[in-house]
């Protein structure tokens, strides 16, 4: 399951930036994934979970916005929608294929956080 190998490097990258930001609360991490990158929704999101177990993370959400395939329509001459992941014909005009633009992005798009408030010693602040 390399969903959680996946899961590990999202919370590892997001452990990083935190580094930079100071005192936060992570409520999400933003992500896009598309329909051909080989990954499996269901997998990430349940490996997300463990991955984020004693660390940070712990209670954040990984909210995933699906890409659609887009090929490079030759005919249509712009990036159309194909009609299934079975059959790579333009959805438009029904022409065979053309390069694929869009549908392998696995991409972090937003780390959504909460800033925490300290005193001037650092210390949070209910």
């Amino acid at each position: 399951m390399h969903e959680l190998s996946i899961a590990i490097s999202l919370v590892e990258a997001a452990e990083e930036e935190l580094e930079k930001l100071g005192p936060v609360e992570v409520l999400a991490i933003h992500l896009e994934l598309g329909c051909l990158a080989g990954v499996v929704r269901d997998s990430l999101e349940f490996s997300y979970e463990i991955a984020c177990q004693n660390t940070p993370l712990a209670g954040s959400r990984l909210l995933i916005e699906e890409l659609p395939v887009l090929i490079d329509c030759l005919v249509c001459k712009e990036p159309r929608e194909i009609a299934s992941l079975q059959d790579f014909h333009c959805a438009v005009c029904g022409s065979i294929g053309g390069k694929v633009v869009q549908g392998r992005e696995l991409r972090v798009v937003a780390l959504e956080v909460n800033e925490i408030k300290t005193n001037d010693n650092g210390v949070a602040c209910p």
